[in-house]
């Protein structure tokens, strides 16, 4: 057994100096439960304040540069080839600019939410100054310069980068560092879409992959004060701005099932491309290469002449898809436009996210086949807005994989407070239909991906000591078994463990159940092992 036996203690007397210090502060914490998460409560404020002010100024930043973009574009139309040239050589810099940005920091590329969940999963480390102002730096220069991109990844990584910086500011423990990294992720979304509750619910959902009342107290706290400070400056309201929408009849809920399975087989494309938009880059540019972002950022400039609406995040075009009555040609037009730019954008490695781009696909496809099934007949105009909203939560649950987060997170995105029933509805299809067809969550693809890819990040970070908390499942590997009889990974040690609200001291013969919480002392690259043995879904990582 290596629960708490002799062997186990063996492993903590063996321990560096350090690891012994952090082991007694973490038994500090758990030993008075109630206390730890006030204090979480309060920290969480902290970080929340700090990553709704950057959110802020990424935001605006953003912003600003977009309104300048689309301007530009309007006075290219009439203007002679010297702005035309202006605007060639402003790209090649910026192309420079961002092979600068990757070189000084790699884990700044791409989403960022990849990332953090490698750090959560002892896979990944950062420096979080450098992520945190060349994430920001990144961000604002290839999004705002018209990249088919989000700032939702980017928002993520920006928060969580605060939260590990605060923790390790304050000198905390790697224990609570992790619940600080996932409240300060949670904040950055919230602030970036006005969606606290999306905020927490993806941190649960997505990140942790458990309801712990630690990482509950940390991100709540945290993703309400950067929504409040978020809103302070952008104004209250959802982030969408589509007419009110009419309560759908439960008549025509048997168009929602087809709906669903629509967004899940376009949600499995949606991952399928985007491997192979990866692949082509690595295969024909180098990463280190300023063409494999001069070509995205040449394709902007064409489309920013004769389809200006598939730049950027897309905000604007959703918006349109309520207020524009678009034919299905162009519709279909659309569509195809910002799909093939948001691989080639995302494909790059350029700083930013696809969530964004992602449900503005989803508000495509639900336009396209609105227009269809009210042409023929099976559902009245008026709810063809109905269905662009509940698209988004569908092709987001197919591609993610996340249908809880999603349907919140479009629930508060556009204020269809009354319509959760639908949504959940289209979300589950799409997610059981992406899932029958073997898809991924598409940020763990990304993850595994880069693991793969970039091995050096395995061999160059040591490993340490920290305490796990994990949630036993039902029909755990581990559920309905004794201490000593779990085949444990080599070196870890059973610390504590918590039935409710009730400590259990752990034993060898301590019966373990679904739903007990363990705090585990052990490498921090063990995680993985530690959650097979949970019974806590995760993508095995390919080991090449």
């Amino acid at each position: 057994m290596r629960g708490i036996s002799k062997k186990g203690y063996s492993f903590l007397q063996h321990s560096s100096e350090m690891n012994k210090k952090n082991f007694r502060k973490v038994m500090g914490i758990l030993s008075n439960g109630r206390y730890f998460r006030l204090h979480l409560f309060v920290q969480g404020i902290l970080v929340g304040v700090f990553t709704g002010l950057l959110i802020v100024i990424f935001r605006f930043s953003i912003e600003q540069l977009e309104n300048f973009r689309i301007s530009y574009y309007k006075t290219l139309l009439f203007s002679s080839y010297g702005w035309c040239f202006l605007c060639i050589i402003a790209y090649v810099l910026i192309a420079f600019f961002l092979v600068m940005i990757l070189k000084k920091e790699p884990m700044s590329s791409g989403s960022g939410i990849p990332q953090i969940k490698g750090i959560l999963c002892g896979q990944m480390h950062m420096h979080w100054a450098s992520v945190l102002f060349w994430k920001i730096v990144g961000g604002i220069i290839a999004i705002g310069a018209g990249l088919s991109l989000g700032r939702e990844g980017p928002s993520v990584q920006i928060g969580a980068a605060v939260g590990q910086g605060m923790s390790r500011l304050l000198g905390r423990s790697r224990f609570e560092e992790q619940f600080l990294l996932t409240s300060g992720a949670g904040a950055g979304l919230a602030a970036a879409f006005n969606a606290p509750l999306a905020g927490v619910v993806f941190c649960l959902e997505e990140l942790q992959k458990n309801f712990s009342p630690f990482v509950l107290m940390a991100t709540v706290s945290a993703t309400l004060v950067s929504t409040i400070i978020a809103q302070y400056f952008f104004g209250y309201g959802p982030i969408f701005h589509l007419p009110e929408l009419p309560v759908l009849p439960v008549s025509t809920y048997g168009l929602l099932i087809i709906l669903g399975v629509f967004h899940g087989i376009f949600g499995r494309g949606f991952n399928i491309f985007m491997n192979k938009s990866l692949d082509l880059y690595e295969h024909f540019l180098p990463q280190q290469s300023w063409k494999r972002f001069l070509l995205p950022l040449s394709l902007a400039g064409i489309l920013g002449l004769f389809l200006p609406e598939v730049l950027g995040g897309g905000n604007q075009l959703v918006d349109s898809l309520g207020n524009i009555n678009y034919g299905i040609v162009f519709l279909c037009i659309l569509f195809l436009g910002k799909f093939l730019f948001t691989m080639l954008s995302f494909g790059s490695g350029a700083p930013g996210g696809i969530f964004l781009p992602m449900l503005v696909l989803g508000a495509l496809l639900g336009s396209i086949f609105g227009y269809i099934v009210s042409s023929l007949g099976f559902i009245s105009t008026i709810y063809v807005e109905d269905l662009i909203v509940f698209s988004m939560a569908g092709y987001f649950a197919a591609v993610v994989k996340s249908p809880v987060t999603g349907s919140i997170l479009i629930m508060e995105m556009t204020g269809s407070f009354a319509h959760m029933l639908p949504l959940i509805l289209v979300s589950m299809v799409a997610y059981v239909v992406a899932d029958f067809l073997k898809g991924k969550p598409v940020y763990d693809e990304l993850l595994e991906r880069s693991l793969i890819k970039q091995q050096k990040w395995k061999q160059a970070v040591k490993s340490r000591r920290i305490v796990y908390e994990i949630v036993i499942e039902p029909g755990a590997p581990m559920a309905g078994k004794l201490i000593k009889d779990v085949i444990w990974p080599k070196h870890t040690l059973v610390v504590n463990l918590k039935r409710g609200e009730v400590e259990v001291i752990p034993t060898g013969n301590t019966l373990l159940k679904s739903g007990d919480y363990l705090y585990i002392f052990g490498d921090d690259k063990q995680i993985n092992q530690l959650m097979q043995l949970a019974g806590i879904s995760i993508e095995k990582n390919n080991e090449k």
